[in-house]
């Protein structure tokens, strides 16, 4: 929870460069992925480097430095290569987590989620899509343990891809209970409050709760990406150490 907490502060501090990052990130995600043919494996594979501005600006605004724009492309100016390995990898094991889910239903969900077209009542009506999504959630979940502090190992500490993503899944599981507590924030920080606040103004007046359902995610979503920095600081310390190791720390702290 204090990570949630610190990311607002980080927000706090400057949020206008918070929200810039933010959204620009999810932009150029958005804009890469719409290249027919080769845009979403293209995405996957620029995600890392994307995803370290994000950090690096969360960095500079804990430290007091003075960032802008070009902080959002600052992944792309160190170990690169790295960055797009991992962002291979991680393309991989998505596609093999995708496919896994035929298992389940006979590849109903696979169906659905490579543009397909199968209706809502087809999936809510097959026997096997509990299972397969089950199915898919579980091979996923490793997937993404490997991936979640790879980039920052790889960029800022010039770690091997391959060795990145195993250091990050072994942080993931010897802090899992605090990414439990930090995923359960998440989801009623970001999630429920926001739509409960909408809820309450909407039975005061519709037009309160349009107009607070505009800012809200403004708010929301740059705390929840600012929140990534304090999480990486505390399990692997500071940029610039020389050898880093995954750490525990407390559900609670």
């Amino acid at each position: 929870m204090a990570w949630i907490q610190e990311g607002f502060g980080l927000w706090k501090k400057n949020p206008a460069l918070m929200t810039m990052l933010s959204f620009g990130y999810l932009l150029s995600i958005v804009l890469i992925s719409v290249v027919p043919l080769v845009g979403q494996p293209a995405a996957t594979l620029l995600m890392p480097a994307l995803s370290m501005g994000v950090l690096n600006g969360g960095r500079a605004i804990a430290r007091g430095e003075r960032g802008g724009p070009d902080l959002l492309f600052s992944g792309f100016k160190a170990h690169l290569p790295a960055l797009v390995t991992i962002g291979g990898i991680y393309l991989v094991g998505s596609l093999v987590a995708l496919f896994s889910t035929a298992l389940g239903d006979g590849g109903l969900l696979l169906s659905a989620m490579t543009g397909q077209e199968v209706t809502a009542e087809a999936l809510a009506s097959s026997d096997g899509f509990l299972l397969a999504v089950l199915v898919g959630t579980v091979v996923s979940a490793p997937v993404m343990m490997a991936y979640w502090f790879a980039p920052m190992l790889a960029a800022w500490h010039g770690i091997a891809a391959p060795r990145a993503m195993i250091y990050s899944l072994l942080a993931c599981l010897m802090n899992w209970k605090a990414f439990f507590v930090y995923s359960l924030g998440l989801f009623l920080v970001a999630g429920v409050l926001p739509g409960m606040v909408v809820a309450i103004l909407g039975m005061i007046s519709p037009t309160l709760a349009a107009l607070a359902s505009v800012p809200l995610p403004l708010i929301m979503v740059p705390v929840v990406f600012a929140s990534f920095y304090p999480n990486v600081r505390d399990i692997f310390g500071e940029p610039g150490e020389q050898s880093p190791r995954p750490a525990a720390v407390e559900a609670d702290d």
